[in-house]
């Protein structure tokens, strides 16, 4: 017997996919081709309207890991931790669509634009915020237990703030190859002149290619001892 595949779910479309997907609002978010200047402005909002949804998801994993360390779980931290590394390493890797425009490309279509830019991005704002929040979160945890940064690596590596602490730092790792695709990929397709050149939007990019949230971190990493083989250790 045929099951029955009629929708059951409230909402807009045939099926409960397009239903439970939205699919006719989220595939209705982009300009229409009456609308556009440039037939690549579908390839741009693709990019970076997934590029939002992708930070929506690493801002809410990153919430529930501040609550988790203030909770005192790191454990927990740690795999919600993982997946918005994930997630930035996916945003990293769809840039390569941008690859395929050229400088006179954008340009051309730079009117349909405005005044936008990156840095505007809401979700980014969000993940900036909390990163931020994470480490004052894992700061706090370390003071409550009374241990220093630099104790952390003498910690076995099953060691769970150990093992969290790892995890911020492939965060800011994510992070950073984040800003340095970015940046390359301003000089590649925006046709900015590179960083130091005087009213670069470039500038400001290579500037933040360089932070760290969690600056305390990556210090203890380059004051680990070494071993005799010149290996540092945890």
């Amino acid at each position: 017997m045929k099951r029955d595949q009629s929708p059951v779910l409230p909402g807009d479309g045939a099926t409960d996919y397009e239903r439970y997907m939205r699919t006719g609002a989220l595939l209705g978010l982009q300009r229409t081709p009456a609308e556009m200047i440039h037939r690549d402005e579908l390839l741009f909002q693709v990019v970076h309207q997934s590029t939002e949804l992708w930070l929506k998801l690493a801002a809410s994993e990153l919430t529930e890991a501040v609550a988790q360390v203030d909770a005192g779980d790191p454990a927990a931290a740690e795999v919600l931790l993982g997946r918005a590394t994930l997630a930035v390493r996916l945003i990293t890797d769809q840039l390569e669509m941008l690859t395929h425009l050229s400088p006179v490309d954008f340009q051309a279509m730079q009117p349909a634009l405005g005044n936008g830019s990156g840095a505007e991005s809401p979700g980014w704002k969000r993940v900036r915020s909390l990163s931020v929040q994470l480490g004052r979160a894992f700061a706090g945890h370390l003071a409550a237990g009374g241990t220093e940064p630099a104790a952390l690596r003498r910690a076995a590596p099953a060691d769970p703030v150990h093992r969290l602490a790892e995890a911020m730092l492939e965060w800011d790792e994510r992070v950073s190859l984040w800003r340095v695709r970015h940046y390359q990929l301003t000089l590649r397709v925006g046709g900015h002149a590179p960083a130091g050149t005087p009213g670069s939007p470039a500038n400001m990019l290579a500037k933040l290619v360089g932070h760290r949230f969690f600056p305390d971190l990556w210090q203890v990493r380059l004051n680990s001892p070494t071993d005799n083989s010149g290996t540092a250790r945890p």
